[in-house]
């Protein structure tokens, strides 16, 4: 599995030159990737099935516990037959329907995703699930804005960063949360034995943030129909198979462990039910096919969340078979809307007349694919719909929000499949050139899997299965077209007629939502909002003072770690004042320098009695038996003395020509100084006397000086040796900084001889 993921990324490399050189084969060589992953998790599934899941682990951190671990279980394997099995087929239709241009960009890009993607369904530690979780949103924002040559595009892909971005920072709080309260960091282990307490329902919380934006649920949805603005090929891959996805994978991975909380549950029926019918109004209003697969797919996405969020087993079932079915018929039609708009140079409904007489063969099988999104027998969509609809006879309420969010699916499949191949009177048929094989075939092939796959369940039961084998089982159910007359498929006919009127009705009254009823105004307020807030921070704070600078830098040092210092107060170790007398002078000295810093009127008095206040440091440094510590703050301060004596004969000699009195600012500036002062003292006591060991890392470093280093001074290997990189880049950022002070010295130099010429 690493391998495969390493050769998502080197392939991806190599493809903007053989863009380069031979144009659309680069395509063909972006399927490669994914084509191998696919079948090497088709290969492992015996094992997977058997119920031990291939695990792969590498350690980048071991000291910490970091490693990148990968697991292949049911559920992932079922993902990674959508991610990279329809990855493969959008890859070959990419490679007839992009233009000329942007080919090595799009094709790279397309293959890091379907890297990321396979990364992030095979994760077993939460922070390789967070790595890969951002590469997935960095690479949709770069293919929804493309060159960002239009500003929808530009708006667009910003929008869905921003929605994502913000989830996935949540959710990494939540992961962490989560790991820190079960004592391990292994998603498996997690699941497996889940913690308990405020702290995991806070985690939780958090979690299903980053699952709700990402899979584009009330109130994140808005981003996912924006981001049409991306190519058709991208749309069906990242916005239909998989990217949209990870959010329903993130539910189905971690419910059962944690289904049974409140907290969990209790979000994810309430805002799936809401954005599946949510979505599929406003799927009807849509004339634009691929915005009316936008909102389909948020509707279809809220479905899919409430199925695998009520942790009971036959959901799980219906959950995972309409994960897989919902991936099929998607991406198929996604890719016929693509097929459409490149021969017709449309996608308006309005526009669109007679493409199901003229291209029968290509229509019959959108047909196929639009049926079982819309739960018609005999499909896979029928199969999953009625599995939901069983799991959710003993919750009455859900499953009546269920049946009319269900009826609103069969309605917009009816509107897409009239609207895009019927023929409408005073409308022109469309003339236009067929579909040829490549642009078909990746319609096809998903389309007939789901009429296949609904005949012969048994090819997938196995891995739903195993999936659901992780709740608890009531009793068995099985995956099958005929279970009798039963109330499912009772309900199924009523969705099936109910849709047929709610068409019927919306077609003859296509009224508008109102304009405050939209979230995409909520969102645009929310960013407004988060403008003028920042606006106003930024005024304040970045003021061009620098002791504004300072007191806000002390104060957040004081806040933030005071706050955590205040929650587990103990009290003070008990400590002696002194360790040798020469300490007491030498602190006096530091003290009565420090208050005649604050009393000076003259600027050069100022500075000297600082410069006292670093040679006692210095000299304190020595007592304690830091030679080396004090050298370096004798020659830093001797320096600084320098430097300040040159600025300071061009400056005035005293700070103000008369004493001030200590206005209210100057208290506030008093108050905060001895606040920060104290806080440091405390801290510096606190950490100094309740250390029970050395950490182990400080152990090593001891261990490894003499050995490693040849040095008896530790401080000395670490500065030279072991942490050599690092002193070399702050000696890089003084050499910087003394070349721009150097810079600025000459140039005002020469700006004062032209002056005087």
């Amino acid at each position: 599995m690493l391998i495969l993921i390493a050769a998502h990324f080197l392939v991806a490399a190599l493809l903007p030159a053989v863009a380069a050189r031979w144009g659309r084969a680069a395509f063909v060589v972006a399927t490669l990737p994914p084509a191998a992953a696919l079948v090497t998790a088709v290969s492992w599934s015996a094992t997977v099935l058997n119920g031990a899941p291939p695990t792969e682990s590498l350690s980048w951190a071991p000291t910490i516990g970091l490693d990148l671990t990968l697991r292949l279980d049911p559920l992932a394997l079922l993902m990674i037959v959508l991610v990279s099995g329809v990855g493969a087929l959008v890859f070959v239709y990419y490679a007839a329907y992009t233009p000329p241009e942007g080919i090595g960009r799009h094709s790279a890009l397309l293959v890091v995703f379907a890297g990321s993607m396979f990364g992030l369904v095979t994760a077993d530690d939460v922070f390789s699930l967070y790595v890969f979780w951002e590469f997935t949103t960095v690479c949709s924002f770069l293919l929804v804005g493309g060159l960002g040559l239009t500003r929808a595009a530009r708006r667009s892909a910003t929008q869905a960063l921003l929605v994502t971005g913000f989830g996935g920072l949540a959710m990494l709080l939540g992961l962490i949360l989560l790991g820190t309260a079960a004592g391990t960091f292994r998603i498996s282990a997690i699941v497996a034995y889940p913690p308990s307490g405020a702290v995991v329902e806070v985690a939780v919380v958090l979690l299903l943030v980053g699952a709700l934006t990402k899979s584009a649920q009330v109130p994140f949805h808005p981003w996912l129909p924006a981001a049409m603005v991306a190519p058709t090929p991208v749309s069906a891959y990242l916005h239909a198979a998989a990217m949209v996805k990870a959010g329903v994978y993130l539910v189905a991975r971690f419910a059962p462990g944690f289904a049974d909380l409140p907290a969990w549950w209790i979000p994810l029926v309430v805002l799936g039910s809401w954005t599946m019918v949510l979505g599929g109004v406003r799927a009807l209003r849509e004339h634009d096919l691929k915005k009316l697969l936008a909102f389909g797919t948020v509707s279809q996405l809220g479905f899919l969340i409430v199925l695998l969020g009520v942790g009971e087993h036959v959901a799980a079932v219906a959950g995972a078979t309409m994960v897989l079915a919902h991936g099929l018929f998607k991406s198929a039609l996604f890719l016929a809307v693509g097929v459409i708009d490149k021969r017709t140079g449309t996608r308006d409904v309005r526009e669109l007349s007679g493409l199901g007489a003229r291209w029968p063969a290509f229509t019959g099988f959108v047909v196929l694919a639009a049926a079982s999104m819309a739960g018609a027998p005999p499909l896979l969509g029928f199969v999953g719909k009625e599995a939901a609809f069983e799991a959710l006879l003993g919750e009455p309420f859900v499953l009546a929000v269920l049946v009319l969010g269900s009826a609103l699916t069969v309605a917009y499949s009816l509107r897409f499949l009239i609207g895009a191949f019927g023929s409408k009177p005073g409308v022109s048929l469309v003339d236009s050139e067929k579909p040829g094989a490549v642009l078909a075939g990746p319609v096809v092939i998903p389309a007939l899997a789901g009429l296949v796959l609904a005949f012969a369940p048994g090819v997938v039961e196995p891995v739903i299965a195993g999936y659901a084998s992780a709740y608890p089982v009531a009793e068995p159910y099985g995956l099958a077209l005929w279970h009798g007359f039963t109330v499912p498929l009772l309900l199924s006919a009523v969705v099936l007629g109910g849709g047929y009127l709610v068409h019927r009705f919306a077609t003859g009254h296509p009224g508008r939502l109102p304009e405050a009823l939209h979230a995409q105004t909520g969102y645009d307020r929310v960013v407004m909002a988060l403008d003028s807030v920042a606006r106003g921070v930024t005024g304040r704070l970045q003021a061009g003072s620098v002791p504004v600078y300072l007191g806000v830098i002390l104060v957040v040092a004081v806040v933030v770690p005071g706050a955590g210092l205040l929650a587990g107060l103990t009290p003070l170790p008990r400590t002696q004042w002194f360790d040798s007398w020469l300490q007491v002078p030498l602190a006096v000295a530091v003290l009565v320098a420090a208050g005649l810093a604050v009393l000076a009127r003259r600027r050069l008095t100022a500075v000297l009695v600082t410069g006292v206040i670093g040679y006692g440091i210095a000299a304190l440094f020595l007592v304690d038996g830091g030679p080396d510590l004090a050298l370096a703050q004798f020659l830093v301060e001797s320096l600084t003395l320098v430097v300040f004596v040159f600025v300071l004969r061009r400056m005035p000699t005293r700070f103000t020509e008369e004493r001030r009195p200590l206005t209210e600012g100057r208290w506030v500036k008093a108050v905060v100084a001895c606040v920060a002062g104290t806080f440091v003292a405390v801290l510096a006591v606190l950490f100094s006397a309740n250390r029970d060991g050395l950490p182990e890392a400080s152990v090593e470093y001891i261990q490894r000086a003499k050995e490693d280093a040849g040095a008896s001074n530790v401080v000395n290997a670490i500065i030279v040796d072991f942490r050599a990189f690092d002193t070399v880049g702050e000696i890089a950022v003084l050499a910087v900084a003394a070349t721009g002070a150097a810079s600025l010295i000459l140039a005002s130099q020469r700006a004062r001889r032209k002056a005087d010429r």
